[in-house]
Parts: structure tokens; sequence; C-alpha cells
């Protein structure tokens, strides 16, 4: 759909092609009159049917459509179906907080839609329960899977739950104890807003028995971690044991190290490439919500565990590509930075993945082969950016005393893609500084 022009020839803005009207457990009585006004001239109300049956019939005569299932694809047909009608949307609380506005908006453009936003049901929690809004993390489950809440949990931490119906409260307690989060205590509010009609009820994650309840609930979790479960950090180098694997896994300081030269943000995509148990793309992933990644691996049994491994660790959102690189590369999204693990010589790779990455992109790749670290020092000499021998040891026992065991050392090569040719030319100067005698 052709977002409307966001002024008429005039110069005047141009009048929203819908307004969407927040809405709380307490229904019509909890609207401002800004927004009763808004229900009350329009012609047709598009909502959920919860939503939908708070409007009383004697103030809001609209025509009241309820959304399709799914809703996403439906909403351009929509919008054009009743397009020159006074048209409002009903939503729960805050339209653009986990709501239809970001759809509405994505969709018609900002000039197109009207928010009026209600109090979310994340500020109603945080007020009854007297936690700062700030510092609450908010994982939503309403139409993702429970396995994302994994990554949000940390010793200490307070985590809202926005439920997806009335089983999840009950989920939340078996992914608390299976994660090593028993001891948590968990809180279900449920009707958030609603006076009278709100209700409360509390226990431990792992003593949880209760009956399921409203499916209108938020679950607020004090996370507190097991004395005997597996610490894991915020940050890259996840404890090898997290991972379930074959051998086939990017160790703990080397993976650390690459995650720091790969340096993902906010937003950023990854190809990881050979991706063996799926360490790499999982703690990408994990360094933000809306990270995102491709791990390709050739092998199915290792492609399923690494699924096993992203669900766990709660980024079940990474997306697993079973086939050898680089034809399986063909048709993936333009990556931010690609981490090479494995397949260095497979013919072609290299170059696929260097032409795939935009101006600023960055690759990664480790090897632990001669025949790889002739053709990663080669790409040194061409490209630049930085070439490194990682090697690490561990303390073990030799007899009745301690001894250090060398790990296999990890050749690396990273850069940035500059296509500056000068910036290559330096690089090569400096190369043939150094061999000189």
């Amino acid at each position: 759909m052709t977002p409307p022009p966001s002024a008429t020839p005039s110069g005047t803005p141009a009048p929203p092609v819908v307004t969407v009207v927040g809405i709380g457990a307490d229904g019509w009585p909890g609207l401002p009159e800004s927004s009763r006004s808004v229900l009350r001239a329009a012609e047709v109300v598009l909502g959920g049917p919860r939503q939908l049956a708070l409007l009383p019939d004697a103030e809001c005569g609209a025509e009241r459509v309820p959304w399709p299932t799914p809703l996403r694809p439906a909403v351009p047909a929509l919008l054009a179906r009743y397009a020159g009608r006074r048209l409002a949307v009903l939503a729960s609380g805050d339209p653009m907080f986990y709501g239809i506005g970001r759809t509405l908006t994505e969709i018609a453009g900002p000039a197109a839609v009207r928010v009026l936003p209600h109090p979310s049901s994340v500020s109603y929690a945080c007020a009854r329960l007297g936690w700062p809004v700030e510092e609450t993390e908010v994982v939503t489950l309403v139409g993702r899977p429970a396995d994302r809440l994994a990554a949000a949990l940390h010793d200490g931490r307070r985590v809202l739950v926005l439920s997806a119906g009335a089983d999840t409260p009950a989920q939340v307690a078996d992914l608390l104890t299976e994660r090593g989060f028993g001891p948590s205590r968990m809180t279900v509010l449920e009707q958030l807003g609603a006076g009278s009609g709100e209700a409360r009820y509390e226990g431990v994650a792992a003593d949880w028995h209760r009956a399921p309840g409203d499916p209108l609930n938020v679950v607020a979790v004090e996370c507190r971690r097991a004395p005997d479960a597996l610490r894991l950090g915020a940050v890259p180098g996840l404890p090898d044991a997290a991972y379930e694997n074959d051998g086939q896994l990017t160790k703990r300081h080397v993976r650390a190290a690459t995650l720091a030269a790969l340096a993902p943000a906010p937003g950023e995509l990854l190809w990881d490439v050979g991706g063996g148990s799926g360490s790499i793309g999982v703690e990408w992933l994990r360094t933000h919500p809306s990270c995102r990644a491709y791990a390709v691996e050739r092998d199915p049994a290792r492609a399923e565990r690494i699924g096993r491994n992203a669900a766990r660790l709660g980024v079940p959102h990474l997306t697993v590509v079973t086939g050898p690189a680089p034809d399986a590369l063909a048709g993936l999204p333009t990556p931010d930075a690609v981490f090479i693990g494995g397949g260095l010589t497979a013919p072609g790779l290299l170059e696929r993945c260097w032409e795939a990455l935009p101006l600023g992109g960055r690759l990664v790749a480790n090897t632990v082969t001669l025949e790889s670290e002739a053709l990663l020092a080669d790409r040194y000499r061409r490209h630049g950016g930085e070439l490194v021998k990682l090697a690490v040891a561990h303390a073990v026992p030799v007899g009745g005393f301690t001894g250090w065991r060398q790990a296999m050392p990890v050749t690396q090569w990273s850069v940035t893609k500059t296509g500056g040719a000068s910036e290559i030319g330096q690089v090569g100067q400096r190369v043939g500084q150094v061999e000189q005698p």
C-alpha cells in the first residue's frame, strides 16, 4: 500500500488514515474524552474480539471488524477496503509497545497513523510492584516461543513477561526451573487496570502448582539462580558446557576474542558460516535482542543441534540454513558481518563472503590448519586487517604436579571492508617493510 501524502496541496497536514486508540482492562470508563470522541465518531473500528467487546453499543455505533489471522498480511487490504471512511483501531494499552501501532506505521507510514496511547501493562505492573520501569527488562511471549526468556535470566534481575495466555505462568515456571532459576520469585498480575477486577498471586518457580487463571496477565520474575546452576554471563565467552556439541565448537576463550573482532551492534545481521554447534551465532544474538543471525551448516545433525543450542540459550530466532557453503549462501540477506569457522578451502567461499559484505562490513575467519592459514595470509596481504594467532593453554595434572596443556593454536584474520585502494596499498608497503631483512 502506498503511504498517503503527509500534507495536502495547501500545505496543511493531511488527516490521518487511521486513529489507534489504546484501551485498558477497565474498558470504556477508563478512556479519556479524547479517545472516546474518536470512537464515537468512527464509522469502522478494527480490533481483537476482547477489545471490541469493551465498547458500549450506546456510545459507539461503528461497524466492528475483528482482526483476521494472520494479522500483518491482512492489514494493507483492510486499510484499502475502508479507505475514505472514519477508521479507528483498538489496541491493548500502549499501541506502540509490542502493539499494532508499529505494524500500522510501518505499512501506512507514520503520517497516516494517529496514536492515542493508554498506560501499558508494564507501567501498571511496575506501579503495583514498586519496580522502576527503566531498570526492569521486558520479554514478550505473545506470538513468540517461551525460550526467548532464557536470554534475560541473570541472578538478581527483575523481568516482566508479557503473557500469551492463561498457560504462560506455568510455562515460565517450568523454563525457570529447567534453566537453573528454580528459586526465582514469580508474581502473576491479572486484569491490570481493571480496578476491583485485578488479581495477584505469587510463589517460587520450582514449586509452582497453580492452575491456569485469567488469560490477561503479566508475570513478574525476580531472578534467583540455583547455587549449582551453570553461570551464563551477559558477555560473549559462555562456558563450553553450555553447548551440546560433537567437538565442533569454537572454544570459550577463542570465541570471546572472535566476538570482540566481529563487534556486534544492535540490529546487525551475521552470517555464521560453518556453524558447528552454533556458538558464534548464539552469542552474537545474545548481545542485543534486535540482532539477527544465519548459521550455515552442511551437516544435518549439526544443524539440528544448532537449533537446540539456540533455543536453550534464549535465542530461538537464530535461523539455521542446512547445506554446503558457498551454495547455501544464495538468497540470504546482506550481512553486516561474516564469520567463517570452517570450510575455508571450499572453492569460492572466501570470495563469496567478501563480495556479500557492504562497505563497513566485517569479516572474521578462524582456522587451525596450515592450508587455510596460507589462504588467510594471502587475503591479509591483499585486503589488510589484522592477522593474529591465538594460543590458549590449560593447567592439568601431571603426576602429582600441575602443568600446561596447549590447545591447537588458532589463526584469525579480521578485516573491515573499506574499498579503499590506498589503504590496501599502505598495508602492502607495511608488509614489505616487515619482510625486508
